[in-house]
C-alpha cells in the first residue's frame, strides 16, 4: 500500500530546510562581523539580553528549570541527549544565580 506524498508537506519541507541553510548564512555572517571588527557589538546601557536585570535573570532561571524537568520525561527516549540537555540547564541556573550580579550595568 503506497502512501501519497502531500505537495504542500514537501514544499514546506523543502522551505524549511532551505530557511535552515539562510539563517545558518546569515549568523555565520553575524559572527564573522563580531570577530573582523573587535567593537561591532558592544553593550549599551539600554541592551536588554545582558543589562543582569533580576527579572531576566529571573526569567532565565524558570525557563531552563522548566527546561531540564521537561528533559527528564526525555531520558528514556534519548537518555544521552536528555543528560546533556539537563546539565546544560544546571549550567545556566548556577551561572545565573552565582554570577547574574556580575553582568549588571547599573
Amino acid at each position: 500500500m503506497s502512501q501519497q506524498r502531500s505537495s504542500g508537506a514537501v514544499g514546506f519541507t523543502m522551505f524549511a530546510g532551505v530557511m535552515m541553510i539562510l539563517i545558518g548564512a546569515f549568523h555565520a555572517i553575524a559572527g564573522l562581523s563580531g570577530i573582523i571588527k573587535d567593537n561591532f557589538y558592544t553593550v549599551t546601557p539600554n541592551y536588554i539580553l545582558f543589562s543582569g536585570a533580576v527579572w531576566a535573570r529571573t526569567v532565565g532561571v524558570i525557563l531552563a528549570g522548566v527546561s531540564a524537568l521537561i528533559s527528564f520525561a526525555w531520558i528514556p527516549l534519548y537518555p544521552i541527549w536528555a543528560i546533556i540537555f539537563i546539565a546544560v540547564d544546571v549550567t545556566i541556573i548556577w551561572a545565573l544565580t552565582v554570577h547574574g550580579r556580575d553582568i549588571t550595568m547599573e
